[in-house]
């Protein structure tokens, strides 16, 4: 039979008292200064599996509910400007699953929202609070990779200041716009934490033409050359 902690420090103990010149902590018997006997604690016992199962459980309901990453802010024809991602782990209350074209529900147990901002005006505000997201299924759901889009407080992103949007494949590191004026804007790919969600965001100024919207990798390899945008 295997010797528990406590009974192996206890065998311990009477080993170095037969020695006579080495005390529990390693040093000599004469350099110990003179006190009450040691006694060694017993080790703590190991964590039953219901105990680890218990632990796992409580560090999943503290995961927050409701996790926000700003994607790119900065300033444009004289506004403030900002986008967010914001990740419902569970749909929110008041929130209603859109209907497919055959009666259905949209499948989706999570939500997430992009949340763009110019001159402190949300884009789509009047849409209520739920305009800009769409279900997703959990944290990992690939559907949202890929889209790309303008958008803006006129003409549906055509026309005053307005946000490129991209929520790009895995690989993307980054974005490049090139205006047909010459100007370039560089955005980074972001990702909402603990999601694989992620996305980039640029300003285009009033008046200004999309040339080329480039995307790249971390290594600088040039993934897609887009030129439909305006």
């Amino acid at each position: 039979m295997a010797l528990s902690s406590a009974r192996k420090a206890a065998m311990a103990a009477v080993a170095v008292a037969a020695l006579g010149g080495v005390s529990f902590f390693g040093a000599s018997a004469s350099e110990a200064a003179p006190g009450p006997a040691v006694h060694a604690a017993p080790a703590p016992a190991p964590a039953s599996a219901s105990a680890v199962a218990e632990r796992s459980v409580s560090a999943h309901r503290q995961a927050p509910q409701v996790v926000t990453r700003v994607i790119g802010k900065g300033r444009v024809d004289g506004h403030r400007w900002s986008v967010a991602l914001e990740f419902h782990r569970s749909l929110p209350k008041g929130y209603t699953l859109p209907t497919l074209p055959d009666g259905a529900s949209a499948p989706g147990t999570s939500l997430l929202c992009q949340r763009m901002y110019i001159g402190g005006v949300r884009i789509d505000h009047q849409g209520g609070p739920w305009s800009d997201c769409q279900p997703v299924t959990g944290t990992n759901d690939p559907a949202p990779a890929g889209e790309m889009g303008l958008w803006g407080l006129h003409d549906k992103g055509l026309e005053g200041s307005r946000l490129m949007i991209a929520n790009p494949e895995p690989d993307v590191a980054y974005g490049v716009i090139t205006l047909t004026n010459g100007h370039r804007v560089k955005a980074e790919t972001v990702t909402v934490p603990g999601t694989t969600y992620r996305a980039w965001a640029a300003p285009i100024p009033d008046g200004q033409t999309i040339a080329a919207v480039d995307q790249y990798d971390s290594r600088h390899h040039q993934l897609t050359h887009d030129t439909n945008w305006r």
